[in-house]
This record gives C-alpha cells, sequence and structure tokens, in this order.
C-alpha cells in the first residue's frame, strides 16, 4: 500500500485539533453520560431513545450512507431531533469531547478525524442546556480498549427490557438476537421488517404497522437513519421506542471474542426459504408484518 499524503495530512490536522481541545485553549460544552449511566436511565425509566452516530452527523453534513439517500427533510429532522426537544425522549452521542482513551488506537484516530470535520456540527445543534446519554450503550464493545465491563454493561442492556412485551421493527437482514440470547429477557418478541436500505421512504408504511400494537409494548428498532423519525414519532403518539442501531452486530462480536469487525452470517439471509434452511422457524414465526 503506497503512501496517501491526504490521510496523513489530515490525521496530523485533526491531531493538532484534538490537541488544542485537550489542552483547553478550545472548549467544547457539549456532555456526555457515561454507558453505565445510559443503561441505568433506559433501566430504570420510562424514557424513548434516539441514538446519533458517525453516520447521522455525516448526514447533517450533506453526505449520502450506504443504507440511505440524503435528502433536505432527513438533514432538517437530524438537526432538530439532535437539539433534545424532548424531556422523556433521550438522544445519544458519542462520548469523544474530552477524552478518547476508553477507545482503541485506531478508533481513536478516526474520532480525531470526525471531530476534525465534525465539531462545528455539534456545537451548532446540540443543545448545550441538556446533558446528552451515551451512542456507546449499543456499540459497546468492538471499539473500546477496556473490554473488562462488557459482561456488566450487556447484562444491564439485557435489563432493559426484561420481562416486557417486545415488538422489533428491523430491516431484513438484521435478525436481532436470533441465533443468541440478547432478546431472550423479554416476555415475548414479535418483529415487523422493513427495508434493508432506504427505509426512509417507507416511514408511513410501517408507522400504521407500529400502531396496531397497543401502547404498552416496547419497541426495538434497528432502521438506519429511519429509525431515529420512527422512535420520534412513536414516542410523539405515547409509545415507547428505543433506537438500537447495531446493538446485536456488537453483541455478536463480543460472543466471538472478535479482534476486529467481522462478517456475521445471518446477516445475508433473506427470505422465507433462506431462513427455514438456516433454522430460523421461530424468527420467522415472530414476523407479524412486513414492509418491503
Amino acid at each position: 500500500m503506497g503512501f496517501d499524503c491526504k490521510r496523513f495530512v489530515k490525521d496530523i490536522l485533526a491531531q493538532i485539533d484534538y490537541t488544542l481541545y485537550r489542552a483547553g485553549i478550545k472548549k467544547c460544552p457539549v456532555r456526555v453520560h457515561t454507558v453505565e449511566e445510559t443503561i441505568e436511565e433506559l433501566t430504570h425509566g420510562n424514557k424513548s431513545m434516539i441514538r446519533f452516530g458517525d453516520g447521522e452527523i455525516t448526514m447533517i453534513r450533506g453526505r449520502s450512507l450506504k443504507l440511505q439517500q440524503v435528502e433536505p427533510e432527513i438533514i432538517d429532522g437530524l438537526k432538530r431531533m439532535l437539539q433534545y426537544e424532548h424531556e422523556e425522549l433521550i438522544v445519544t452521542i458519542p462520548d469523544i469531547f474530552d477524552n478518547l482513551s476508553v477507545y482503541r488506537r485506531q478508533s481513536r484516530q478516526f474520532w480525531k478525524d470526525h471531530l476534525l470535520f465534525a465539531r462545528k456540527i455539534y456545537e451548532k445543534y446540540c443543545n448545550l442546556n441538556r446533558e446528552y446519554y451515551n451512542t456507546s450503550v449499543s456499540r459497546f464493545y468492538i471499539t473500546m480498549a477496556d473490554k473488562s465491563r462488557c459482561r456488566s454493561q450487556i447484562d444491564g442492556i439485557r435489563q432493559i427490557w426484561k420481562n416486557k412485551d417486545v415488538v422489533v421493527v428491523e430491516g431484513e437482514r438484521t435478525h436481532n438476537g436470533v441465533g443468541n440470547d440478547l432478546l431472550d429477557t423479554a416476555a415475548s418478541v414479535e418483529r415487523i421488517i422493513g427495508p434493508s436500505s432506504d427505509a426512509y421512504g417507507k416511514l408511513d408504511e410501517i408507522m400504521d404497522c407500529c400502531r396496531e400494537y397497543s401502547k404498552d409494548r416496547l419497541f426495538l428498532i434497528s432502521l438506519g437513519v429511519a429509525a431515529k423519525f420512527l422512535a420520534e414519532r412513536l414516542f410523539l403518539e405515547g409509545y415507547r421506542a428505543l433506537d438500537i442501531g447495531n446493538l446485536d452486530m456488537e453483541y455478536e462480536w463480543y460472543l466471538r471474542e472478535a479482534v476486529q469487525k467481522e462478517e456475521i452470517a445471518k446477516h445475508s439471509i433473506i427470505g422465507e426459504e433462506a431462513n427455514r434452511s438456516a433454522g430460523y422457524d421461530a424468527y420467522l414465526a415472530q414476523i407479524k408484518k412486513k414492509v418491503m
């Protein structure tokens, strides 16, 4: 692999920028709770959750993602949600502003590069009168330098839906809790399956499916950028909804003791025949609606 001059310069600039903030020469007033505090809030409260990762911030900057094309109304909606309007709808963002030592070396460089271009987004649109919660609640393993707390964190996460009737809203490849015990603490699990990409365009249809459930259900949503908008809509109509992102993938890496990101076989399984061949009959029985 040849020398990448542009990447080298970017990394140097990102390091200088980060050092200035660490030294206090520049200030970033955004505050983020720990993963444990986020789990505590979700376990012992009844709040809904929207999570922002680097992808959502990238989209605010006007760039499409692999699984969602950018649209002006998406950008506007993400800006609004990042401003944290509702007391009972918590917003999570990456905990990257004060100290990156909790992350692996490669991840530290990733976040420095991210902040070089995106720090102004956080400073402009975050509500400085709020304390944000931690997006690593669903990214608790692979990027972390110290993995000693991962077991207690996932145990805490699984308590959030303990003895609750859960509706999972996910893409057709996602398979939350399939082949592992992520959702085994729930009283029951049903599923609404949406598109694996550009799910925002099907938001109205997916919302109609969700409305068929009573408001005592807990919605767990893995639907990319569309999950933010669906969680907000459900919350505003009196439901509890948690945008859990790629939590299942993270849990799979944890179970495998993976040292880097790796493909998970179930994410390539699509359609009833392929799912039956994989032995996922219980998963198929949980599917109540499909919006494709």
